[in-house]
């Protein structure tokens, strides 16, 4: 026999069976909404060209057209742009976020979804572990032809993890901006306008040159960027060159920006889901 939820209940949990916490619950929403969008990744070749497509292009254009015009002070310019190439990357996957949660909310699934008693927040979640993990993917196969073309990195075992670290948290941010510009887009195609903000915001770092080369205050800006110190922390650590202050700037940076994010964009999805 079918369940029909009153109002009053839609989008929340029954009573939880015995032996079942509320969190429990929760993160169990969250794990079947995940692996709802991670069997979208898998079932649409094209979102994972995507994913590693562009950036590659970028890495063999800069690294054998521009790079013997490009002063990198200390290192190899091959060894100076994949860090941020890296980088760069993520912002390329944020608009297929952008686009899935706006398409989630004008397409009717929401709804569908507010009948069921689930964790609202779930649906967001999804999208967010599911960029992270085509973020991943990107990383790998950047890095596999960074190494194919020439990319030695100096950095240990420790520089590495604390890269991937920095790189992690970056991502959850990126993909939580995404899904608070997925709620704010009005249509599908606004949303894919939207996302080209996080496009582009990366290229105005000092992922692809060095910042001294820029006019003084665009230098001043763009050095102290948050986006610019994730990249100078990353390329340090993976590099093995000093670190400085950048990585606890980093650290403080994204972890303000990724729960700002989150509780803005959960806030929005709960306004435009109408609970």
């Amino acid at each position: 026999m079918t369940q029909t939820l009153s109002p009053e209940t839609e989008g929340k949990h029954l009573p939880a069976a015995p032996g079942r916490s509320p969190l429990s619950l929760v993160l169990s929403d969250w794990r079947v909404l995940i692996g709802r969008n991670i069997k979208h990744i898998t079932r649409n070749p094209e979102m994972l060209f995507q994913a590693v497509s562009l950036p590659i292009v970028l890495l063999l254009l800069f690294r054998f057209m521009f790079g013997g015009a490009i002063n990198s002070p200390g290192m190899a310019y091959i060894d100076y742009l994949v860090p941020g190439l890296v980088v760069v990357s993520i912002g390329f996957n944020a608009t297929t976020t952008v686009v899935g949660v706006a398409s989630d909310l004008t397409n009717g699934l929401v709804e569908r979804f507010r009948s069921m008693p689930m964790a609202g927040s779930a649906v967001l979640v999804g999208h967010v572990a599911a960029g992270v993990l085509r973020s991943a993917l990107s990383l790998v196969v950047m890095v596999g032809v960074g190494l194919a073309i020439g990319f030695r990195p100096g950095g240990g075992l420790l520089g590495w993890l604390g890269a991937l670290g920095l790189l992690a948290l970056f991502a959850a941010g990126v993909f939580w901006l995404a899904t608070l510009l997925g709620t704010i887009a009005k249509t599908v195609e606004g949303a894919s306008g939207l996302g080209m903000i996080l496009v582009f915001v990366p290229y105005a770092t000092s992922a692809l040159v060095p910042t001294a080369s820029m006019p003084g205050v665009l230098r001043v800006v763009v050095q102290n960027q948050p986006v610019t110190v994730l990249i100078d922390a990353v390329r340090a650590l993976m590099n093995g060159t000093d670190l400085g202050s950048t990585g606890w700037l980093a650290l403080t940076w994204w972890v303000a920006i990724t729960a700002l994010a989150a509780v803005f964009a959960v806030r929005k999805f709960h306004q435009r889901a109408g609970g």
